[in-house]
This record gives structure tokens, C-alpha cells and sequence, in this order.
């Protein structure tokens, strides 16, 4: 063939081992540097090293806590990799490059007996809000799934409002207390705010947490069609991890199955 294309930046981004596995842990949960240094058990020189490397190729992007801010939390920029990987895939094949990030409800082949998964944020008034209603949407009503916070408010009318443009109704949802769902036993637990992550309780069977360091779109300042956006593009973000999730899920089910 005359006309062959170069190996993509994307590729040779992630070719490293360890850019690899930061690639891979960050597709799960955010997390500092820290956290990254104990899981990957290599020296933090190393890991801040490749951590820049993908910055640089605007892989992962980093976000000051809003808990404390001497803390920085990395995330992987699922939209843009998503990208570089259906450019590439596309490369290869133009069949190749027509993925779809988000799947249609009730599409998952999901562990039985049904997973139990909570979501947590300070006010439990949007970003814990959405995730949950997102969830049990797509996996349709197969995840049972709870939401609360430290300090609850109430619901926020722009989180309905967003929601009910992609379908969903949560008008019915309220806000509760984290200690109102303490006593339940849950599979996993998700911390979409960085000050939640801070105070998060114990639950009974010490159940595997991690966190998404989400934006809170309550703090938008401006006009209307400023706020609205900022919760279009809450609900965008939390339902590609959502989705990301929901394939966890039937991965783990499919290999028990074998």
C-alpha cells in the first residue's frame, strides 16, 4: 500500500508501561499523585514524570480540590482519548472509527444477583443526583442504586431540567442524609465531589470506593443559558463514566461465567 499513515501520537503516548497503567487506573477513578504512587508502587518522581507526559499529549487533565487545595486531582479525559482512539481505529478501517460512547438503556448483560452502588456528594442536590438517575436508567433498573450527602440541600430544578432533555425523569428524586444509608450494604460507593471524598463514611462489608473529581455545576455563575450548559455538560461527563462503569460491570459478570 502507497498510501500508509504513521503510527498515531495517541499510541505512542500510551506505549509506556507505566503511561499505560496510569491510563488504565485513571479510566476507574481520579486520583493524586499519591494515591497513584501507592497503587503503582513506583517512585513519585516517576509517576508525576509520565503523569506530565500525558498531560502534555492532553490525555489527562488536572483539577485543583475543591476539599483542599493544596491537593490536585488527574483525570483521564475520556472524551479526547475516545477520540484519538476512533481516529485511529478509523486509520485502520473506516468501520473502525464508528464507535458509540454511550449505549442505550438496558443493554448491559449485569451481574444477578442485582449490584448494589451508592453516589455521594456534599449536597446531594446534582452531580450524585444525575449519576444516580443516569444509572439506573442505562442499566434499565438492574443496578439498585441509592444517592445522598454530608450536608443535603434540595434537589436543583436545573439538574431535572438537563436531565429530562436526554429522557430522564427525576423530579421525584430527593436530597438525603449520608447517615439515612449508612447502615445498607453496598457493592461499591462513588464519590463525585472532592469534599465527600474527604468525610466519606464506613459502610458495613468495607464496600470498594472511588471517585470522580466532577465539577459541582450549582457553583456556575451567569446567565441562564451559562447554567444550563454547565448541567448539559455534568450530565454528558457522568454519563460517559457511567456507561465506563456499566462495562465494568458485564466484563466482571462475562469472566465469572467462564
Amino acid at each position: 500500500m502507497d498510501d500508509l499513515l504513521p503510527l498515531p501520537d495517541v499510541l505512542k503516548q500510551i506505549s509506556h508501561e507505566v503511561r499505560w497503567n496510569l491510563v488504565q487506573y485513571l479510566s476507574h477513578s481520579d486520583e493524586r499523585v499519591q494515591d497513584l504512587v501507592g497503587a503503582l508502587h513506583l517512585p513519585q518522581n516517576l509517576v508525576s514524570y509520565h503523569l506530565k507526559q500525558l498531560r502534555r499529549g492532553h490525555l489527562v487533565t488536572e483539577r485543583r480540590s475543591s476539599a483542599d487545595g493544596r491537593d490536585m486531582y488527574y483525570s483521564l479525559d475520556l472524551q479526547t482519548l475516545r477520540q484519538h482512539f476512533l481516529a485511529t481505529g478509523a486509520a485502520i478501517h473506516p468501520v473502525l472509527g464508528a464507535g458509540v460512547m454511550v449505549r442505550d438503556a438496558g443493554t448491559w448483560q449485569l451481574p444477578s444477583p442485582s449490584r448494589r452502588i451508592l453516589f455521594l456528594c456534599t449536597k446531594n442536590s446534582a452531580r450524585s443526583q444525575i449519576a444516580e438517575g443516569l444509572l439506573r436508567h442505562l442499566s434499565g433498573g438492574h443496578v439498585m442504586v441509592e444517592s445522598a450527602g454530608s450536608t443535603p440541600t434540595a434537589l436543583h430544578p436545573a439538574a431535572v431540567h438537563a436531565m429530562a432533555k436526554i429522557g430522564i425523569d427525576i423530579s421525584q428524586h430527593r436530597s438525603k442524609y449520608v447517615d439515612e444509608v449508612t447502615h445498607q450494604r453496598f457493592d461499591l460507593v462513588v464519590t463525585v465531589c472532592d469534599r465527600m471524598r474527604e468525610v466519606c463514611p464506613s459502610f458495613p462489608g468495607a464496600p470498594r470506593r472511588i471517585h470522580w473529581s466532577i465539577p459541582d455545576p450549582v457553583e456556575t455563575v451567569g446567565s441562564d443559558q451559562k447554567v444550563d450548559q454547565a448541567f448539559a455538560q455534568t450530565v454528558e461527563l457522568l454519563a460517559m463514566r457511567v456507561n465506563l462503569l456499566l462495562t465494568d460491570l458485564e466484563q466482571k459478570e462475562r469472566s465469572s461465567e467462564r
